[in-house]
């Protein structure tokens, strides 16, 4: 199938959280590179399409219901079929597979599921990568490169902001209760900004309501530093503007990593040589105790609990600025 403009389409797959859509950066921008003649459309959440467009890789972004539970319930949009190539960047198989290979495509870049035969010529899902590593190595298979430092996006500052020096962003939330450092600690670390002379601002996603204003009541915080539920536009540009994020293994430190901000990102269960930031840019700061778990566990995970309020206070003094945005 051909675009509006006669140009052949290349459909992307990536209906998952704003993290794991920000971990693909590298990989939407190498296929953008490697066939510029297409119209590049990639799949996405639909909340999630400002950021999306973002990218700067892509000519049109359609909407995508995703999640374990709602991925392939509805088909993809009719751009979207017969597309001259569609590429799984959204797991292993066999679901996105099939939702792919239901758009008929004439090719498909993917990794080999033994229950999908068309992606038989992909190479085998690696379990320990980093997802950007993994991602950017599924297309080198199919002689496309991608650079795995390639993650900044274009997102402006909010202007409402002041200096970005002066705001930090606390956000107290994660998918799972394993991943979720206690609000009493994230109030102490909101305090100590606060009398460091920064203001502070409380996020999270609308589940995570009484989170945010647990922090924001125990730090004695204006009741307008309360930002839950903020839509992904307006987070992209606070972000943007602000001069730090303290949070968890969670959507918010890609956001942070794909804007420069510096960032304290506190891991529990998983590594985050799979999750966290790039090693190499002391803005970002990973704490991690070296202690693995349940990700999805239904408890606060051991090895975060061990990370305090003192070593999270030292790791913010102690962020380098991103020479980039100075």
């Amino acid at each position: 199938m051909s675009s509006a403009d006669g140009r052949p389409v290349m459909v992307s797959l990536r209906a998952r959280k704003m993290g794991e859509l920000l971990m693909v950066v590298p990989a939407l921008r190498a296929l953008r590179r490697a066939f510029p003649d297409h119209t590049h459309v990639p799949a996405a959440e639909a909340h999630l399409l400002p950021l999306a467009a973002a990218i700067g890789a892509v000519d049109e972004v359609v909407a995508c219901a995703g999640g374990s539970e709602r991925l392939g319930t509805t088909p993809l949009p009719a751009l979207c079929d017969g597309a001259d190539l569609a590429v799984n960047l959204n797991g292993p198989g066999p679901r996105s597979h099939a939702l792919l290979l239901a758009a008929h495509p004439a090719r498909l870049m993917a990794f080999a599921h033994p229950d999908v035969t068309e992606s038989a010529d992909g190479p085998a899902w690696p379990a320990e990568a980093h997802d950007v590593w993994r991602w950017c190595g599924m297309l080198a298979s199919f002689g496309v490169v991608a650079d795995p430092t390639d993650l900044l996006i274009h997102a402006q500052p909010d202007p409402r902001l002041p200096s970005g020096d002066d705001v930090t962003i606390v956000h107290p939330g994660a998918s799972s209760v394993a991943r979720r450092w206690p609000v009493e600690r994230y109030a102490e670390v909101a305090r100590a900004e606060v009398a460091a002379g920064r203001r502070v601002l409380v996020t999270g996603s609308p589940p995570e309501v009484l989170e945010v204003e647990r922090v924001v009541e125990l730090a004695g915080l204006e009741p307008s530093a309360d930002l839950c539920g903020t839509e992904v536009r307006e987070l992209m540009a606070l972000v943007a503007g602000a001069g730090r994020v303290i949070c968890g293994d969670t959507s918010i430190a890609h956001l942070a990593t794909a804007t420069g901000t510096p960032s304290v990102v506190l891991f529990g269960p998983t590594d985050p040589a799979r999750r966290g930031p790039p090693a190499d840019r002391p803005w970002h700061r990973a704490l991690w105790t070296c202690r693995t778990g349940d990700a999805e566990g239904r408890q606060p995970d051991p090895g975060l609990l061990q990370i305090d309020v003192d070593t999270v206070l030292a790791a913010i003094a102690d962020l380098a600025p991103n020479p980039a945005r100075a």
